[in-house]
């Protein structure tokens, strides 16, 4: 009779691997993952305070050589958890055999490993390139404010809910797109002649028609009734689809923190399905808070619940046991 052969345990390098992508993945609540994340939280705040900060001149040019220190200082504590992250990415599919790198390739080209790699990068260039002029490329700082993301679902809801509702967002996006045909056309047409200067061809139009959805104000007064009527029809154009878009996006986001509220339960009915909640149980229920952003508070409100429930069906299912009885 064969048996099945057990994996080897983990090398001590492993186990380091395993609690590094645990710490800065948030994979699990533990003191060290949340200093962690308060850490980089605060040092990304920093940085874009120090980023606006720096671009005053007065500042600049009495405080330039700490915003230079700070920024040396903020670029190695970003490579550092990089590379960290990328070397502890490994375990991520430890328990597969030959998916080392499967995990690393996953974080490197996610939308959060982009970020990370591109808000050092300019600081890199300008060691490479010392003479060129990378403004440009040391606004790419900014992009550390993203790094916040990571710690918040929010952002990640929000995509999924314009995603979920992206039917929705495309009838709205064509019913734009004829708006602005229509209404382009008509304001060329009528005021073309009387402000060839502002309205010298269609195109031009659809730039007062952008500006005037966006700003409510296109930078033209009409100087015909027929344009008066056409702006504020237009006006009122851009409050109607600007109440479509943000029901839509609040309708989905709402929907969205629901389902994931549902998902967590789940999960919740599973492990008490037995009345026992095994450690490995309790582990994936903290990477799933962890991963879902939620709260002590939730967590505990849902177990509750759940809790209540469980207990309410073995009360009726002792009472019907007892009238059978």
């Amino acid at each position: 009779m064969s048996s099945i052969p057990t994996p080897p345990a983990p090398s001590s390098v492993q186990r380091l691997q395993r609690r590094v992508f645990e710490i800065l993945d948030g994979a699990v609540h533990d003191r060290a993952s949340k200093a962690c994340e308060i850490f980089i939280a605060t040092l990304v705040v920093a940085n874009v305070l120090a980023i606006i900060l720096e671009s005053m001149p007065e500042l600049h040019t009495a405080y330039g050589a700490y915003f230079h220190i700070f920024d040396l200082v903020s670029v190695i504590v970003f490579s550092i958890e990089y590379v960290l992250r990328v070397w502890s990415c490994g375990q991520k599919y430890a328990q597969e055999a030959g998916s080392s790198w499967r995990g690393r390739k996953e974080y490197i080209f996610s939308a959060f490993g982009m970020v990370d790699f591109l808000s050092t990068v300019p600081f890199y260039l300008q060691l490479i390139f010392p003479g060129a002029d990378l403004r440009v490329l040391r606004m790419f700082r900014l992009l550390r404010i993203f790094k916040l993301s990571r710690y918040n679902s929010a952002m990640d809801d929000m995509f999924e809910a314009i995603k979920s509702e992206k039917d929705s967002f495309s009838s709205a996006m064509f019913l734009l797109l004829i708006s602005c045909l229509l209404f382009s056309s008509l304001i060329y047409i009528i005021e073309g002649h009387d402000q060839p200067e502002v309205f010298p061809s269609i195109p031009a139009a659809m730039h007062w028609f952008i500006l005037t959805i966006i700003s409510g104000w296109g930078n033209v007064d009409p100087v015909t009734y027929l344009g008066v009527a056409l702006v504020v029809v237009t006006q009122v154009l851009a409050i109607a689809l600007a109440a479509i878009l943000t029901g839509v996006v609040a309708t989905a986001y709402t929907a969205q923190v629901q389902r994931r509220e549902a998902v967590y339960e789940l999960e919740v009915r599973e492990a008490l399905a037995d009345g026992v909640v095994s450690d490995e149980e309790r582990a994936q229920l903290k990477q799933l808070q962890a991963k879902f952003g939620m709260t002590d508070e939730q967590v505990e409100a849902i177990a509750e619940q759940v809790n209540a429930e469980r207990l309410a069906a073995q009360e009726r299912a002792e009472l019907q046991a007892a009238q059978a009885q």
